[in-house]
């Protein structure tokens, strides 16, 4: 059965930087992309980083140029540098993988606060 854990979620104050991970387990079939969606209070959940197999990325537009997006085909990870993190950053992080078939995978999620 297929499994996504994340780590890395925590308390950083603003202008700092922090990573997440997230770790597949299973067997993957045609594997699209893998991602970092996120829900704040009151918010919809959005994506805020995506990276495909080949390495194309996709940013929202609020966290371009300060957060990175990587992955491990092999080992079916993926990163999320967070740098120069502001208030607004604050919320539950997703992993997330699309893969053939239609399907969809969700990580339980990570909490990231950005606390002064």
């Amino acid at each position: 059965q297929v499994q996504l854990v994340e780590s890395g979620g925590g308390l950083v104050q603003p202008g700092g930087s922090l990573t997440l991970s997230c770790a597949a387990s299973g067997r993957f079939f045609s594997i699209i992309a893998m991602g970092w969606y996120r829900q704040a209070p009151g918010k919809e959940r959005e994506l805020v980083a995506a990276i495909t197999r080949g390495g194309t990325t996709n940013f929202a537009d609020s966290v371009k140029g300060r957060f990175t997006i990587s992955r491990d085909n092999a080992k079916n990870t993926v990163n999320l540098q967070m740098n120069s993190v502001k208030f607004e950053d604050t919320a539950v992080y997703y992993c997330n993988v699309k893969a053939g078939l239609g399907m969809d995978y969700w990580g339980k999620g990570t909490l990231v606060t950005v606390s002064s």
